[in-house]
């Protein structure tokens, strides 16, 4: 073995060994727990690709102007601030750290092994420490207090519901099925059923176990307050409401929708219509309707302050109008302009 293949080696080796022991620290490393009933990210958020995600005053966002990647701000889009290179979706946040699926956009090359990089992750709220915590393919994640709820895909099993401990130390699988993680509330993920029915599941998140209670026939049902708001498949795709409490059915909306998000007291939906489509809201029991953009659009994401979207399979431009009070439609030209310029 001539000198400059030994040099190799050696370095090979202290990368090995550097990358074993990052992550036996960060696999032992006590994070500070949250409370049990916390929820990284809105339900309505998350059933819209969860590209924003606001915790207090800071929205975690997917930067749809930069590959997605993962992107800060104030509530009021100052101090806007590209925290990773990853492509990110799925994005919850609570206590000290962002929990979030990134994407496998690229692959990293290096000695002649190819690293994948796609996984459910977390990393510390400024975007540092990045640690995966399962590199398989994943649809919808959502944190509830300290686990992690998401839709794990192989080859063998197809998408099953997972769980697994924001430290890593727990996993299992909780269903060896679909199931929609995104709709939590009074202790329960709430879903409907998709391989024999459309029933409303309910998912108990201390003993997983797992009733269906109503026989409906919904799509991405939503827990808000005591209602599961969520759209009828036998009734045209209208957004209802079923209470929990009395077991009554009410129709908030004759409008087909294609997707819906509840924020406090407001709905926005997308109206599908081949003459007429619209993105619109009203109040959470159909009343004072209005239209906020006339077009095809999709991933509805809200924060306090504002609510986002694109249209229909166009990434960009991505506009906003204020959540509340007059529509006034713009471009989230912030989120372009704070694009940091790549030095070599």
């Amino acid at each position: 073995m001539n000198k400059r293949k030994k040099q190799i080696l050696i370095i090979f080796i202290v990368l090995l060994i550097l990358i074993g022991l990052y992550f036996l620290l960060t696999q032992t490393e006590e994070l500070t727990q949250n409370d049990t009933t916390v929820e990284g990210n809105t339900a309505g958020n998350l059933n819209n690709g969860g590209y924003f995600c606001q915790n207090g005053s800071i929205v975690y966002f997917a930067n749809a102007y930069d590959n997605n990647c993962l992107y800060s701000m104030n509530v009021d889009e100052t101090n806007i601030t590209k925290l990773s290179k990853a492509k990110v979706k799925y994005i919850n946040a609570a206590g000290d750290y962002i929990y979030y699926y990134q994407e496998d956009s690229t692959s990293i090359k290096d000695l002649g092994f190819v690293q994948r990089i796609s996984g459910v992750y977390r990393s510390k709220i400024d975007g540092n420490d990045s640690f995966c915590l399962n590199k398989d393919p994943s649809g919808i994640v959502k944190l509830v207090g300290n686990y992690i709820y998401y839709q794990h895909y192989d080859n063998e099993n197809g998408m099953t519901l997972h769980k697994i401990s924001i430290d890593k130390k727990e996993e299992e699988e909780i269903a060896n099925y679909i199931i929609n993680p995104s709709s939590y509330g009074i202790g329960y993920i709430f879903f409907n059923g998709i391989e024999n029915d459309h029933h409303l599941y309910q998912l108990n998140v201390n003993s997983n176990l797992i009733t269906s209670i109503w026989d409906g026939d919904l799509w991405n049902p939503t827990y808000h307050d005591g209602y599961i708001y969520y759209m009828d498949i036998s009734s045209n795709y209208k957004l209802c409401r079923y209470s929990l409490q009395n077991k009554m059915v009410e129709v908030l909306t004759n409008d087909r929708l294609d997707f819906f998000n509840i924020y406090e007291d407001i709905i926005y939906y997308q109206k599908s219509s081949t003459t007429s489509p619209a993105l619109k809201r009203m109040n959470l029991d159909g009343t004072n309707p209005e239209i906020v953009d006339e077009g095809n659009f999709q991933n509805i994401n809200i924060t306090s302050r504002y609510v986002y979207y694109n249209a229909y399979d166009i990434p960009v431009p991505v506009y906003k109008t204020v959540t509340y009070g007059p529509i006034n439609i713009e471009t989230f030209g912030a989120a372009a302009d704070a694009i940091p310029i790549e030095t070599d």
